[in-house]
């Protein structure tokens, strides 16, 4: 697993860093990859239709149409292998 190193980090943050890690009954390290992973991650997964959506681009199936879709399904279901004996 990775390491990171912090250095000049003044001695009053490291200070708040200890206090607040020990409030909530963890580890100095433990609580700082708990922050770090907090400011990186969301919160919720991002759905990306949904994100489109909002942003004004509408999903490919109101674009295309579903009666677009049908000829690639019918292609693919006549394309099966069909047992000869």
């Amino acid at each position: 697993m990775p390491a990171v190193t912090i250095r000049n980090l003044p001695e009053a943050t490291h200070r708040a860093l200890k206090a607040r890690a020990a409030l909530h009954g963890r580890s100095t390290e433990a609580k700082i990859r708990d922050i770090i992973e907090g400011a990186v991650r969301p919160q919720a997964r991002v759905r990306l239709g949904s994100e489109l959506a909002a942003n004004g681009f509408a999903p490919a199936q109101k674009q295309l149409g579903w009666q677009s879709l049908r000829p690639m399904v019918t292609l693919r279901q006549r394309r099966r292998p069909t047992a000869s004996w």
